[in-house]
């Protein structure tokens, strides 16, 4: 079946070792639930700006609503870098029309929701990672989820509908 609608999501999620520690986080149930209905389009933004596999660990750190991304141990801030990884991603993302986003939780680069930001050695879970940030900023409209929700089959059916309905909208399909 061709699956014309097609949605981003995480590439750790999809059983891609991208992550920090050389591994992934596969949520089976949720790519092949979501793979019936729509192409999925993985995303790494850290293998994606040029960080290799595996990296040193990363958090955001700073002012909540401006955070920087600084390796834990090295203190090399890359903020920079993953920014304009997020201004050439989105462009190519916004051309290949997708219709939803889904989003590894926690993650200083593509959590949705309460990405902790350390700001004088104290983090506090406001945040929001800058991959994620940018997606939201380009796509205000956009359906986007972390991964957690979507294992509430309730949560993950009312996901499904909001991204057909936003291809309709769209008239991409």
């Amino acid at each position: 079946m061709d699956n014309l609608i097609k949605i981003g999501i995480s590439s750790c999620l999809c059983g891609e070792k991208v992550r920090y520690d050389g591994g992934h986080k596969h949520e089976r149930q949720l790519t092949e639930t979501l793979g019936k209905f729509f192409t999925l389009l993985p995303v790494c933004p850290e293998v994606g700006s040029g960080m290799p596999t595996p990296r040193e660990a990363m958090r955001l750190e700073g002012n909540r609503a401006h955070p920087r991304l600084m390796t834990v141990e090295s203190r090399i801030d890359l903020t920079d870098q993953m920014r304009s990884y997020c201004v050439e991603k989105v462009a190519e993302l916004q051309r290949e029309e997708i219709c939803g986003f889904v989003f590894k939780m926690n993650s200083p680069s593509s959590g949705l929701h309460r990405v902790k930001v350390y700001n004088s050695g104290m983090p506090v879970r406001y945040g929001r990672g800058l991959f994620a940030a940018e997606i939201v900023k380009w796509f205000p409209h956009l359906p986007v989820e972390e991964e957690g929700v979507l294992a509430d089959a309730i949560l993950r059916e009312n996901f499904i509908e909001r991204v057909f309905t936003y291809s309709r909208w769209k008239g991409s399909r």
